[in-house]
């Protein structure tokens, strides 16, 4: 095996998702799993995967980002919530004589759920598997340059897609999956690191496509009780506020998601799309890094940094949820 910065393989470390039909509720299951989420919230996101023939574009985008890698290294891929599970993956890197493993996840943000929970999900795999190797999740990297570039490539194109006499107004609206209030403040080891780097992230982005354009950040895909208070504005409320500003146009920027899996898919495509054309709105949607090659050459220059000091044992701490909590 060759190494990188005493590598002797690279794990993808990713959410997950069904690939038929049968799969999609034993899939939001796992995802659930002790959250007491009511049965008639998990089959009302079941239809939206079925409405998508039960398949999540997030497995084969995988796929496509470590076919597209060019390392030095053997290339490993687990999942938190779907085949092949993590857990599964640590074994087979076990059995094949890996000692120390540099973790790539599919996540650029500090957060519970974005982070804190991968770790935990790589700290349980490795304790089910006698032997398993090192595991070292590499650092977040929303503000990389070759994230950034990535997304400003994939925003100027859906930009060159709107109507010629909308297209110099047309205003931003970055969206990222809104998360609860308390788990925001608690996110990085200062609080608000959610937020506070989608912000950053968005504003480099901007300066690289049209530095003084007008630009949002706003939230998608919440879930869980009314009476819990997440992140807002919601995309499509945010749509209709601009409609009524007299904002004609605008390019949506999924910036807090590194492939276009199903939140994708269905909260802006379908979800957001509708409200846009109910309200006359050119609208158009950039896609996300995927397999852009900034992207990708990426992957390789975080495996060259020096090795990223552990996160502490308190930062992105899990929330307290209700009984019955938000469902995904």
């Amino acid at each position: 095996m060759g190494s990188t910065n005493g590598y002797d393989a690279l794990l993808v470390v990713s959410f997950g998702g069904p690939e038929k039909p049968e799969d999609v509720m034993p899939f939001l299951e796992n995802v659930v799993r002790g959250r007491g989420v009511p049965r008639e919230r998990l089959l009302e996101v079941e239809a939206h995967y079925q409405g998508f023939g039960g398949v999540s574009p997030i497995n084969q985008q995988c796929r496509d980002l470590i076919a597209a890698l060019d390392v030095d290294l053997p290339v490993y891929w687990g999942n938190r919530n779907w085949h092949p599970f993590l857990e599964d993956t640590v074994r087979r890197m076990k059995d094949d004589g890996v000692r120390k493993a540099a973790a790539f996840v599919t996540a650029a943000y500090s957060s519970y759920s974005s982070c804190r929970q991968y770790l935990d999900d790589i700290a349980r795999a490795r304790a089910a598997v006698p032997g398993a190797p090192e595991i070292v999740k590499l650092r977040h990297y929303y503000d990389h340059p070759g994230f950034i570039a990535a997304i400003a490539d994939h925003t100027r194109e859906a930009l060159d897609r709107l109507p010629a006499d909308v297209r110099e107004q047309a205003r931003l609206v970055f969206t990222a999956h809104s998360i609860p209030v308390s788990m925001n403040r608690t996110a990085g080891p200062a609080g608000g690191a959610y937020e506070a780097q989608l912000r950053r992230a968005a504003e480099l982005v901007t300066t690289q496509v049209d530095e003084g354009r007008a630009w949002d950040l706003v939230w998608q895909s919440r879930s869980g009780p009314p009476q819990v208070p997440w992140l807002e504005p919601d995309v499509c409320d945010h749509l209709e506020a601009l409609h009524a500003e007299g904002v004609r146009s605008a390019v949506l920027v999924p910036i807090g998601f590194v492939s276009d899996h199903m939140e994708v898919a269905y909260d802006l495509d379908v979800e957001a799309a509708a409200t846009a054309e109910k309200l006359g709105m050119a609208l158009t949607r950039a896609s996300t890094a995927g397999t852009h090659p900034r992207f990708v050459s990426m992957v390789a220059e975080l495996l060259a940094e020096p090795e990223p000091v552990p996160c502490a044992a308190t930062c992105c701490p899990a929330p307290v949820r209700p009984a019955h909590g938000p469902g995904r």
